[in-house]
């Protein structure tokens, strides 16, 4: 009679196995992971285009006129101003149920606005200084609504305050206008320091442009003249 045995996996074998099993994973890992990231860039690009939809509907509605910088508490900011053109809406003044305006990349997960606007004034085309600038903008007044940034994603750091509420610390520091905001400054000073995020996507940040259009830009890319509404 001939008996049968089954033979199993050998050790080395099994190490075998486990070596390619690692070594695959270790080549679709990195892929994943840029995958995914590339999936959060998009959703930040979209609820850039919604916040971009809701400016024109409030433009609109105030004869082309929109919101631009905010200091020093006074009047209300931008975010604010949008809310009654935008499907979500805070419950009891607290914006952790608004995800437009959150960026699903920024590190803290209570920061609820995630994007910064063109609070940036200048006297003429030679000006590489500015100013902060309050009142509302027309459009009208903008030379090159393509080219000219309106929001872009919010920086974060120890000197960036984290909003939850529309009366939170640091309300008012969600604009931009002066060149220590731009992704290219190395400070983190309360008031003057970076600003725009200069590595929350690829190495840059992406950017709502007067024009609505949404498009990424490159850290190195977003220089004064990008803020500027006449050119």
């Amino acid at each position: 009679m001939t008996i049968h045995t089954r033979r199993g996996f050998t050790l080395i074998e099994l190490l075998v196995v486990i070596a390619i099993i690692a070594l695959l994973m270790g080549i679709l890992m990195p892929a994943l992971q840029r995958a995914r990231k590339q999936a959060k860039g998009v959703i930040c690009q979209s609820n850039l285009r919604q916040v971009g939809l809701g400016a024109n509907f409030y433009s609109e509605e105030y004869d082309q006129f929109i919101p631009r910088g905010l200091a020093g508490g006074t009047g209300r900011a931008w975010f604010q101003l949008f809310m009654p053109f935008l499907a979500q809406k805070p419950v009891n003044n607290d914006y952790r149920t608004v995800d437009i305006y959150r960026c699903p990349v920024y590190p803290d997960k209570e920061q609820t606005i995630c994007y910064v606007v063109n609070g940036w004034d200048f006297k003429n085309r030679n000006d590489m200084t500015g100013s902060e600038i309050l009142k509302p903008s027309k459009l009208g007044e903008c030379t090159n609504r393509a080219a000219t940034i309106y929001l872009a994603d919010n920086e974060d750091g120890p000197w960036r305050h984290i909003v939850r509420k529309a009366n939170d610390e640091g309300n008012n520091r969600c604009d931009v206008w002066t060149s220590g905001h731009l992704p290219s400054s190395d400070s983190q000073d309360v008031t003057r320091g970076r600003r725009i995020a200069r590595t929350r996507h690829r190495k840059g940040s992406n950017c709502l442009f007067l024009d609505w259009h949404v498009d990424w830009m490159a850290a190195e890319d977003i220089t004064i003249d990008l803020w500027r509404f006449v050119k």
